[in-house]
This record gives structure tokens, sequence and C-alpha cells, in this order.
């Protein structure tokens, strides 16, 4: 159920219309299982190999080879449904969905339609402070990828790399619960965030490892309310299916698009013919790719091969037990535990590895300042030179050594920062490059006060100035910071001010 504490946002207008219209979003994403074996085969899985080169005689539908169902696959998509707090179905079964494409050996994949392995779950998306949305998950089923047509290789010739073909593929559908393109944008972001965080699906999506399959559809205000009262698809409009999106930015492109050319179309006394369209991100554009398939068309029947998978329900709680803490119940922990911010605890568990980083960093020290530490100094360097967490320069217990001498009272946070550059650069022993490199803040009151009084005589009239306003006390500490050397401890030169000069 949504959290209380949360408000559902408005569904997203399409301006510049002669009517209001809503938009009406559903996904199909397409996740590939993080195995190093195929669905139904013990073929590689490695990315980058030469092609053909990952290839079992099942995979390339050899006459006589049959399916073996990968168990470590099932787990998977078991843990997947278990993370997205979905049913999962003791019961399931294949199909064999049958099309012909030159990158699909078997002339059909195995899938299942009938009987999927996961069943209803959801996910809750934050789309700004105080504004999230649940978007209910309808199934999750397994299915195996297709092969890799190459056609820019040869100008006569066509290329087939079976290399992907019969590797695991999770989808997760959706229902049209999305309503607009930076709800769609932060499902996908918090969908791979999770199973990043499940480790069943790495979400790489330039590779294709990830990928999306985006149902825009278009209604009048009223329409999705009524819709949910009867659950019939006939008040949201004809849905086109935006095919194979792999990019963040493309698919809000692509959605804002879609949604203007059926608008135009229906405000035109036109009417939305149900099919299957390509973006073009050069044209800032969709294009007909095909018209949309229903089921009946792939004539599915169950797969011959496989029989069905039955799964024991103890199996399934072992797996349950073993589950990784998930981003909300980490980010909650964070801002308990911690006392950060909501939009620090969002940044830090972003993912796995900034989210380790920093609890390692944050043990035994002040949370807040740790955030701010590796949000803006090391994910801000991160980020200028193209780096991650896994190949930071910058080790825990260097940036917890930096924070360890500023809560001493040892070096300044100007100091600190310069230390940070020296240990990001040249790399050493917080402490041993500080006192290496003259960085020791000045804490003995006495030369401290010797400077004070020294500041305060030579500038008279500046003590009058201070005396009036005392806002201008900061010129006093300024001087004897500057004529330290930037050594003396600004604490301890704000009291001693304020001391003599009577404030």
């Amino acid at each position: 159920m949504l959290d209380l504490a949360y408000t559902l946002p408005k569904p997203k207008v399409i301006s510049g219309a002669k009517h209001d219209w809503e938009l009406v979003i559903g996904m199909e994403i397409h996740a590939q299982v993080a195995s190093n074996a195929k669905l139904f085969s013990g073929a590689s899985t490695q990315v980058g190999s030469e092609p053909n080169s990952n290839v079992a005689f099942v995979d390339a539908a050899m006459p006589g080879m049959l399916p073996v169902i990968n168990e470590f696959c099932i787990e998977q998509a078991v843990r997947t449904g278990l993370g997205l707090k979905a049913q999962i179905n003791l019961n399931s079964a294949f199909d064999r969905k049958n099309y012909f494409y030159p990158d699909l050996p078997q002339g059909y994949q195995i899938s299942q339609l009938y009987h999927p392995i996961v069943g209803e779950g959801e996910v809750l998306i934050e789309l700004a402070p105080g504004f999230a949305r649940m978007v209910r998950i309808e199934r999750i089923h397994l299915e195996q990828d297709a092969g890799k047509s190459i056609h820019d290789m040869d100008p006569t010739m066509s290329f087939v790399d079976f290399n992907r073909t019969g590797v695991a593929l999770m989808e997760i559908v959706s229902r049209p619960d999305i309503r607009g393109p930076e709800e769609a944008a932060a499902f996908i972001t918090k969908l791979r965030q999770i199973l990043r965080y499940l480790g069943t699906c790495d979400g790489n999506m330039q590779n294709g490892n990830m990928r999306a399959d985006v149902n825009v559809s278009v209604c009048r205000p009223g329409q999705y309310e009524k819709y949910q009262a009867t659950q019939d698809f006939s008040h949201l409009g004809t849905r086109c299916e935006l095919k194979n999106m792999n990019s963040m930015r493309f698919i809000q492109l692509a959605i804002d698009y879609e949604a203007r050319r059926q608008i135009a179309i229906l405000e035109d006394g036109g009417s939305i013919t149900q099919e299957t369209r390509l973006y073009d991100p050069d044209k800032n554009e969709t294009r007909s790719m095909r018209s949309k398939e229903e089921a009946h068309d792939y004539r599915y029947f169950p797969d011959p091969d496989l029989l069905p998978l039955e799964i024991d329900q103890a199996w399934v709680d072992h797996i349950a037990a073993t589950m990784p803490e998930l981003p909300d119940a980490k980010k909650a922990r964070f801002i308990a535990d911690f006392g950060l911010t909501d939009y620090d605890a969002s940044v830090l568990t972003a993912d796995l590895d900034s989210a380790g980083y920093f609890e390692t960093v944050a043990k035994g020290r002040d949370g807040k300042q740790t955030a701010n530490w590796v949000i803006n100094e090391l994910f801000g360097r991160l980020n200028k030179e193209g780096l991650t967490i896994a190949t930071s320069p910058m080790s825990t217990s260097q940036l917890g050594g930096v924070i360890d001498l500023i809560a001493s009272g040892e070096i300044s946070g100007k100091m600190a920062k310069d230390l940070f550059e020296l240990l990001w650069t040249k790399g050493g022993v917080p402490a041993d490059v500080a006192a290496a490199n003259g960085m020791k803040q000045v804490t003995d009151t006495g030369a401290i006060e010797a400077a004070v009084d020294a500041i305060i005589a030579a500038n008279p009239d500046q003590v009058e100035k201070a005396k009036a306003n005392p806002k201008l006390a900061g010129w006093f500490v300024g001087q004897v910071i500057k004529a330290s050397g930037g050594k003396a401890n600004p604490a301890a030169v704000n009291d001693l001010v304020a001391k003599k000069l009577g404030l």
C-alpha cells in the first residue's frame, strides 16, 4: 500500500492542444538475468566474446537438442519477485511463441504466457519531496532472448551473431499506472536500482541488458478514474507501443512526441491505430514499425519439451531469508541512524557501491559531516574525472582519516580540502600527509591571542565600527587567520575577537 506520508502527483496534462489530455503509460521491461549460463543451456553469457562463440547446440536449434532449465535463473526470477513484493507462483509453465526472424534459429521463442513465475507486485517511485506514485506490477515471466542481426559490416550482406540467443530475460510488465514521461524515467530508474541491489540484473541499458517497451495512450480527464473503477481499458484510449528503448532521455522524448502525435490525430477527428512504433532520436519522432500483434498471432502453445515448473515454498522462503536490504529500507535507515536529509539519503543509496562506501566511512563518525564529504567532495571529483566508486583513488580509510582530523581540530575545513587533493593525486595516510605538509591548525590560545591583540591595536577605526556593528567583527577574524597562514583555529579566533572587543 502507498505510504500515507506521500501525496499522489497530478497526472501530466499535455499543453498546446485544443482540449486537456492526460497521458497513460504502461511499460514492459526486459531485464537480462545476471547468470553465467543461459536459460536452457550451459553456454556462456559473457559480453564481448567473438561472434557465435557462446552458442550451444540447444541455442542453435540443432535437431534432437532438448532445453534444460537453469535453476539459478529461476532463483533470480524468484528473488526479483520478492524484491518487488510480488506473488511467487509455485507452479508455472513455459510456452512457445512462434514467429520467424533471422536471429531466432528455432523459429519460436520459449516464454511464459499463461502461467508466469511471478504474479502481481509493486514499485514505489518518488517524484519530488512528499510526492510518490505506486506502480503496480502485473507479472514477471522468464523468456529467452533472440540473437543479433548485423547490417553494417558488408554493403550486400547481413550477418547474425547468436551469442545472445537463449540468454535469460525477465519481462517485467507494469499496469498502466504511469502518468507522464518523468514518471516513466523514474519508474525505470527505481526498478533498475532494485534489480542491482538484488544482484539479479546489472541494469546496463547501453549494452541492452535492460530495455523497455513503452505503451502510450492519451485520454480526456476523468477517463482514467473510470478505468480504475471498472478495469475497462477502453477508457484509456488506443495504445501504441514504442519498442526497444534503452535511454532514459530518449524514453521521455519519445513519450512526449508520441502523446502529441496521438492528440493531433484525435483533435483532427481521426482515430489511433494500435501498432508498434520506433523512435528516431535524430529526428525526434516515432514511426510505424508494424501493426500491434495480439497473443493469438503468435500461436502460443505449451512447450512440449519442458515439464511444468514446480518449486517448493521452503525454497522460496530460503531465498527470502537471504534477501539484501533494499533501497527504500536502506534510505529510511540512513535517515534514522545518521540524521541525513531525505535528499542526501536518496543520493547515497542510489546505488549499492555508494551506500556501502558511505556507511563504511560514517561508522563511528558524524553522519551528516560524512555525507557532505562523500556527496560534495568525493562524488563531485568522481563525476569530474569520469570515475566510479570502484575506481576511486580515495579509499574509505583515507576519507575517514580526513574527517577524523577535522573532528579533532587538527586541521581546518580549508586544510581538509587541500589534504583531500594531495591524497587524491599522491595517496598516503591522511595524518602523515598533513604533518609532512605543515597542515596543523594552531590551537594555542596564547599565540592566537597575541595575533588578535596585534590586529586590534593596529586598527582602532575598525574597532569602533565593529563595536557599533558586531557583524563587522568577522573582519578581525579573517585578518587573524590570514596572519597565521590559515592555521589558526577559526572557533578559537572567533571567541577571542568577541572577548577582546567586548561583544
